[in-house]
């Protein structure tokens, strides 16, 4: 999480108190707050800098890091705001009004407020069920995931419900083809050339031409890549820290391949039904 120098400026004076926007802190208390984030800071015996002063140095050091979206949303807490005349989200309004030109944003999320990214993904995924017996609820439930933690910049936690969805929707078409419940062993890329096959989307079919083909190929690809995405770039596993673009084409393309695999179904049974 990168911001501006004027917004950082902005949030280290409401951190101290200074705009009474939000609970005063004193020296000891700025630095019992951000030892809480990984500082080991000791109030000195002389020389202390001006309050906000120091909290802007401590935050330009978090900047372009997660340890920043933390720092925020536990300052936020409303348990520091209990005794304060100001309620918490009078001051979320006032520092939205500088975070939106770094494309961020306070929300509301219960009781608390959490920092999340303006402008998540892009692909919308509205495809209705193609059966009654399909989990319609988990897999919207898991679209919001994703969806909600990209703009939480939980980019990894993204990518693993995106897997997830593709699975979900996997094994529903499979149940739908074969009649009961799949054996499944976490096997992605297999799980998806027997859907694949079912539905009659096979590259290797004669009676298709290459355009179709290199189509159908890139299907296959879209899962083969996701799968590699859960198993280095994920919260599922220890790897490569994805950005949010990693995220959003995880997302977007999870949601594009299973809103495509759901169609392709809903027409064949119409086509088949006459």
């Amino acid at each position: 999480m990168n911001l501006g120098l004027n917004t950082l400026e902005v949030f280290a004076k409401m951190l101290a108190g200074d705009d009474q926007s939000m609970p005063y802190r004193s020296g000891p208390k700025l630095i019992q707050f951000f030892n809480q984030h990984g500082f080991n800071d000791h109030y000195p015996n002389s020389g202390f800098p001006t309050r906000w002063v120091f909290a802007f140095e401590k935050l330009k050091q978090m900047n372009g890091k997660d340890q920043l979206r933390n720092v925020i949303n536990a300052a936020f807490d409303p348990r520091h705001f209990i005794n304060h005349p100001s309620l918490p989200h009078a001051a979320a309004e006032h520092l939205n009004k500088y975070l939106k030109f770094d494309k961020f944003e306070l929300a509301g999320d219960g009781d608390h407020y959490k920092v999340r990214a303006i402008g998540g993904v892009a692909v919308k995924f509205a495809a209705a069920a193609p059966h009654p017996t399909v989990d319609e609820g988990y897999i919207f439930e898991q679209v919001a995931k994703c969806e909600k933690k990209i703009a939480e910049c939980d980019y990894d936690g993204a990518i693993t419900n995106a897997h997830t969805l593709l699975e979900k929707v996997l094994l529903d078409l499979e149940k739908l083809q074969t009649g009961k419940e799949t054996d499944y062993d976490g096997k992605v890329r297999e799980l998806y050339k027997r859907v694949q096959k079912g539905l009659n989307l096979a590259p290797s079919r004669t009676d298709i031409n290459e355009i179709l083909k290199q189509v159908l190929t890139g299907l296959s690809s879209i899962v083969n890549g996701l799968a590699g995405m859960r198993n280095n770039m994920s919260d599922a596993h220890a790897g490569y820290k994805p950005s949010k673009r990693h995220a959003k084409l995880a997302v977007n393309a999870a949601k594009t391949l299973a809103d495509f695999l759901f169609e392709t179904y809903a027409y064949q049974q119409a086509k088949q039904k006459g």
